[in-house]
């Protein structure tokens, strides 16, 4: 298990894990695991390019494998949550022999949030597990300055980013709908990158 974050840190955020990861990658294909993640992501920056898995939880994980492998020449970002990825861990096998390119964030806060909080088993080791099934890196990170610092080669990636709880609302719900969004996102995928 983990050790508590430093007194003197603030928990990291899933905001902050959201913007950081569009300030890097502003042009990857980002499937986002359904509730709060994918709220989140929609109010940061609504785009052709991003997935929001609305009512598929344990998914974001296998379908951003499928772009990976449809499109090898484009960056994808799985955006997982803890108790998504707990619901599908069969997934990380699967990504680590695949041999795409596919950085796998698991944003973990320890609870299902977008359901009422409900405490997830515990706070799981997902680098130790990513690791076992074959990821060719994989790193935790708790504080803002070490998400900026991580180094993310190539490969199947893992990024595990413990989070607190939210302390502001979940911001708007995803405002298209599921065709809207396939349409978008095949659109954005058939698109060569800018």
């Amino acid at each position: 298990m983990p050790a508590p974050l430093p007194a003197t840190a603030p928990p990291l955020s899933l905001s902050e894990v959201v913007r950081e990861l569009i300030a890097r990658h502003p042009d990857a294909l980002i499937v986002s695991t359904c509730g709060f993640t994918s709220r989140e992501l929609f109010n940061a920056a609504d785009r052709p390019e991003n997935f929001y898995l609305v009512g598929s939880m344990g998914m974001s994980a296998p379908v951003a494998l499928g772009l990976a492998l449809a499109r090898p020449e484009r960056t994808v970002i799985a955006l997982d949550g803890d108790g998504s990825l707990l619901m599908n861990l069969s997934v990380l096998p699967l990504v680590a022999a695949s041999g795409t390119d596919l950085l796998h964030v698991v944003v973990d806060n320890g609870m299902h949030e977008s359901t009422g909080g409900q405490s997830t088993v515990q706070r799981s080791d997902f680098v130790a597990l990513a690791l076992a099934a074959g990821y060719r890196s994989a790193v935790r990170v708790e504080t803002a300055e070490e998400l900026r610092a991580a180094e993310l080669p190539a490969g199947a990636v893992l990024l595990h980013a413990l989070t607190g709880p939210r302390t502001d609302g979940p911001g708007r719900r995803v405002t298209h709908t599921p065709q809207e969004i396939v349409a978008r996102v095949h659109a954005a995928a058939n698109r060569p990158a800018r």
